[in-house]
């Protein structure tokens, strides 16, 4: 996993998650080696690591529901429901959590 290895002052709130987006090289590399501009694919990534998580949502009784992913997890969210935010020179996005589709293991 490629976690960030600086403190992040950011605490998401309610359900939200903070997400560093993975940056592979050879996710634009077809199988027998040939290597795609990244011009070519413009779109934002749909996999991250998460880094901090929000304390939850809270429903109709005032009762806290917690996120279910942790820090550290690798994630699958939707491409068109993240906001994007910049500290210093990375990127991370702002997720909530039922845009969240999946945990990788």
């Amino acid at each position: 996993m490629a976690t960030t290895k600086e403190s992040i002052n950011i605490k998401p709130l309610g359900d939200r998650v903070l997400v560093e987006i993975e940056k592979e090289n050879d996710k634009h590399k077809t199988k027998s080696g040939i290597i795609i501009p990244e011009t070519v694919s413009k779109e934002r990534p749909e996999e991250g690591i998460v880094i901090a998580v929000g304390e939850g949502k809270r429903n109709e009784d005032g009762k806290l529901i917690p996120v279910a992913v942790k820090k550290g997890q690798k994630i699958i969210f939707s491409k068109y429901g993240p906001d994007e935010i910049k500290v210093g020179d990375k990127e991370y996005l702002i997720i909530s959590e039922s845009n969240i589709l999946a945990i990788i293991d």
